[in-house]
């Protein structure tokens, strides 16, 4: 499914929104996405958050990358200026192609003004940045050995998802579904969309850091709920 637009308009210009946009974007069509693809790979390997790396506290060795397996020595460290505490941070701005970063920026501008407009500009960013951190934390509790670097805004985006569900559940959101243009009450889109990252185990895609964001999304939003209400128009 993909949302192609809500009706639920907005009384303020979404500034954090547009800035987070214009980050990833710039971040990936001016920075990453550029020279060979091997020169692109060693872009994400220096500055993408990478499970192993956090779970021992040390850069990747070579051998690590080339055998796949955390603790393998030998041939010395790749990036041994790495921060890899930083890289939790970095990650939420890295993509892994030009449809990841463009797919991921359109749900965060159809699902991000609104509740941009609850929090608040300040809010909002914090709330979008602890989100992707708690995203990350759920991967890596769940992939504590990978070796494989985590990129994507995906698990922050799912903590904006998953507030608009507890605000605005009945609000309309058009949505093509397969070949068919159906207005579905957020309600319904998103508890699909949360339901089907389940299903996407050995794809490639990091559903566990979908599912934490959506979750933490949830649950921080419900907390909150009565007091970010009245900062909006009812649900």
């Amino acid at each position: 499914m993909l949302p192609l637009r809500d009706a639920n308009p907005t009384s303020i210009t979404p500034w954090v929104t547009l800035v987070l946009i214009a980050a990833n974007l710039l971040v990936f069509f001016i920075f990453q996405f550029r020279g060979t693809p091997a020169e692109q790979q060693e872009f994400v390997y220096e500055r993408a958050v990478i499970a192993c790396e956090v779970t021992t506290g040390d850069p990747l060795e070579v051998e690590e990358i080339i055998t796949g397996r955390c603790g393998a020595v030998g041939r010395g460290v790749l990036f041994p200026e790495k921060n890899v505490y930083l890289a939790l941070l970095t990650s939420m701005f890295l993509h892994g192609s030009v449809g990841h970063v463009l797919f991921n920026m359109w749900f965060l501008w159809i699902f991000g003004n609104n509740i941009e407009e609850a929090y608040g500009h300040v809010g909002y960013a914090v709330f979008y940045l602890l989100g992707g951190l708690v995203a990350t934390v759920a991967f890596i509790g769940v992939n504590a050995g990978t070796t494989i670097p985590l990129v994507g805004a995906s698990g922050a985006i799912a903590a904006v998802m998953g507030a608009y569900l507890v605000l605005f559940p009945k609000h309309r959101v058009t949505s093509l579904v397969g070949w068919f243009i159906l207005p579905l009450p957020a309600a319904i889109f998103l508890v699909i969309w949360f339901a089907a990252q389940f299903g996407l185990g050995g794809t490639g895609v990091a559903w566990e850091a979908h599912a934490g964001g959506f979750i933490f999304g949830v649950a921080v939003t419900l907390f909150l709920r009565n007091r970010l209400l009245g900062r909006v128009a009812a649900p």
